[in-house]
């Protein structure tokens, strides 16, 4: 069964545009390590009438916006194949140089097993 790594995290309204550079180069250097999806989405209906509303979650200051992520995998042991060679990349050292245009102590990740595949 497939998986996948979320992410969710703040990220200054001001920012998108490094952001989106970043992402596209992360995107390419997953899919090339073998990831099966790869997608970054950015906050525009933000205001929840339920539920606890994503910019909450990650505390977000006036000026952020949310930044919602995934990353699709064969499976868990391919999840983790995958990333262990993201992490030996040369491009990846390079990307961990990159100041990140966000707060990564309010960033929130985890790993999700598929519960329905539609």
């Amino acid at each position: 069964m497939r998986y996948v790594d979320g992410y969710l995290l703040p990220l200054p309204k001001k920012n998108v545009k490094v952001y989106r550079r970043i992402a596209r180069l992360a995107g390419k250097l997953w899919k090339d390590h073998g990831a099966l999806e790869y997608r970054e989405t950015v906050g525009d209906d933000l205001k929840a009438k339920w539920g606890i509303p994503f910019p909450s979650t990650v505390k977000a200051k006036p000026g952020e916006t949310v930044v919602f992520s995934w990353i699709v995998f064969k499976s868990k042991a391919h999840r983790d194949r995958v990333n262990a060679k993201v992490m030996k990349d040369p491009r990846m050292a390079r990307m961990m140089k990159i100041p990140m245009p966000f707060d990564g102590k309010r960033m929130r990740y985890g790993g999700f097993k598929i519960l329905v595949d539609a």
